[in-house]
């Protein structure tokens, strides 16, 4: 049976453990990494989320993977071949350590704003981290066994607050900030 989703309540400490995981990855990566972020619901203050820190490493292109894949091997990752998601590769960490999940993303992608999007939204607007939240705990509940279901699951919520991003997005002139490492 697969680990089951399981949201704990927001941990002030992500945020550094995201700082000593990116310390080593600019290091190991240097330049090839255009921007470090720490992105999901642990990079958001007051996200209620699962304790897994996500890390988004925006790069040049995406191929070779050879570029990066070894510097990332070397803090304790391996790469996901068979990740079906084409707009990253993805890595995870080794077995026995702490559960962190490493995207890498073209430069100005899509995808890439998306997240940094979601992000910095929610980080300014508490009410919607609120409505996030209880929807996160409502589908953990419901998909406790079944994480495709949980994450599906949240698309709908995740889309409601995109909307509401895009709008903020005019309103503000929003530009991604600057890279976290």
């Amino acid at each position: 049976m697969p680990d089951p989703i399981i949201i704990v309540p927001y941990d002030a400490q992500w945020p550094d453990l995201f700082r000593e995981l990116a310390a080593g990855l600019r290091q190991v990566l240097g330049e090839t990494a255009l921007r470090i972020d720490h992105i999901g619901s642990t990079a958001i203050p007051g996200c209620d989320a699962k304790p897994i820190i996500d890390v988004q490493i925006s790069v040049a292109e995406l191929e070779p993977v050879d570029r990066y894949q070894a510097a990332i091997k070397s803090l304790g990752f391996f790469f996901r071949h068979d990740n079906p998601d084409l707009t990253k590769r993805y890595f995870r960490e080794i077995p026995g350590r702490r559960r962190t999940h490493i995207h890498v993303r073209r430069w100005g992608s899509w995808p890439e704003q998306f997240a940094l999007l979601f992000r910095d939204y929610l980080r300014t607007h508490p009410e919607e981290v609120q409505k996030y939240v209880q929807a996160k705990y409502d589908l953990a509940r419901k998909f406790r066994h079944n994480r495709p279901g949980y994450v599906d699951g949240k698309g709908p919520v995740i889309w409601e607050i995109m909307v509401e991003a895009s709008k903020w997005t005019q309103e503000t002139g929003w530009q991604p900030s600057p890279s976290d490492a």
